[in-house]
């Protein structure tokens, strides 16, 4: 359901001094462009902007803005707030909103726990202003606020919903373009979500299985941005006779609900067209005496053509876990001389207390530090 411009109630977007200073350096843009390939590969070139969750494909949620700096952030106050919907049913947790608002040209997108998408108008440096509200309908009996962002693809905003849907929102109109079910119960009954932030690249949006604790296996799916259409999946635990399925030496079939979740968003390399995630720890968590070995592809990076889906490489943080080690954390990717060579690499600060670079063209190992 698309809804006309209104006054959402309860949950509160506060907006600080960054952010009027970022609609005020854009006030005089022209709002023309499109979110495309090129720019989202250039991202880090357009400061005014955040065009992605984690700020551009690297990952490196880094701002080249400087009016805010360590002498003056003591002085950021309110200028203005919004309040959105998203409050109704949640009990006594409230919804969870781990979002960073996407910004293009001082235009604002951002979302609730129950998945309606909004654009704000924040080119006013003393207001903000709705243009639409996008409400997807999501049934509040039997689904779990949360939301850990949205994305942007040429005229459209990409949301994951709470009940396993993907929806594209026209930008400028707010009309939802296109509405799929991708994550469903497994056969145990038990429910996939999409926990993490979508991303888009090369014309794909990469969605992910993140419920890998709920007794399900994790994968990462690709749609085709214009239509929503699946074009791949690959799963994170391989059912048997997959490559990697020689590492669940149990009897019993854990690899059915074996874990694995991926729930936090990936990064994307635009040259070598290879998407790099985290994967979660295997489940049953505490007991690895019920699914001996390795358990691949759980808690590891995992590298896919993004193109066909297929596994170009892992790196495998820790075997057969058994503390609930989670390596889903961000894989940074920067260009760094070792030894007097310039090594296109990963960063990745694991839940084990190590720090590791990780070679990004083939996944060999290249370091690791004690934090």
């Amino acid at each position: 359901m698309h809804r006309a411009i209104g006054t959402p109630t309860a949950r509160a977007l506060l907006l600080g001094a960054s952010l009027a200073a970022l609609a005020a350096s854009t006030a005089s843009a022209q709002y023309k462009m499109t979110v495309n390939k090129d720019r989202l590969i250039n991202a880090q070139n357009e400061p005014q902007n955040w065009l992605m969750m984690d700020g551009d494909y690297s990952s490196n949620r880094y701002s080249k803005l400087s009016q805010i700096n360590r002498d003056n952030v003591k002085d950021l106050r309110l200028v203005w707030a919004l309040a959105l919907r998203g409050m109704q049913d949640v009990g006594q947790n409230g919804p969870e909103n781990e979002v960073n608002p996407l910004i293009d040209n001082g235009f604002m997108y951002t979302s609730d726990g129950w998945g309606t998408i909004y654009k704000i108008d924040a080119r006013n440096g003393d207001h903000g202003e709705f243009v639409w509200i996008a409400d997807p309908g999501v049934k509040h009996e039997g689904n779990r606020p949360q939301t850990r962002g949205i994305a942007l693809w040429e005229d459209l905003v990409i949301g994951n919903l709470p009940d396993g849907r993907v929806i594209a929102v026209n930008r400028d109109s707010g009309e939802i373009i296109w509405d799929k079910q991708v994550a469903r119960p497994n056969e145990f009954g038990s429910k996939e979500r999409l926990n993490a932030a979508p991303i888009t690249a090369e014309g794909k949006v990469l969605v992910a299985n993140g419920a890998g604790d709920g007794g399900t296996r994790g994968w990462l799916a690709a749609l085709d941005a214009r239509t929503g259409n699946e074009l791949w999946r690959w799963y994170a635990i391989p059912k048997p006779g997959d490559p990697g399925s020689e590492t669940w030496k149990d009897k019993n079939n854990a690899w059915k609900t074996g874990g694995g979740g991926l729930w936090q968003t990936g990064s994307y390399d635009p040259v070598n067209k290879i998407t790099i995630w985290g994967t979660g720890n295997p489940v049953p968590q505490y007991d690895p005496q019920s699914r001996p070995g390795d358990n691949l592809y759980t808690n590891s990076a995992v590298a896919l053509d993004v193109d066909t889906g297929k596994l170009v490489w892992y790196y495998q943080y820790l075997p057969n876990d058994s503390w609930d080690y989670d390596e889903i954390g961000i894989h940074l990717l920067y260009d760094v001389n070792i030894g007097g060579e310039m090594r296109k690499a990963i960063g990745h600060f694991g839940r084990n207390g190590f720090f590791y670079q990780i070679d990004r063209t083939n996944g060999s190992f290249i370091m690791v530090a004690n934090m």
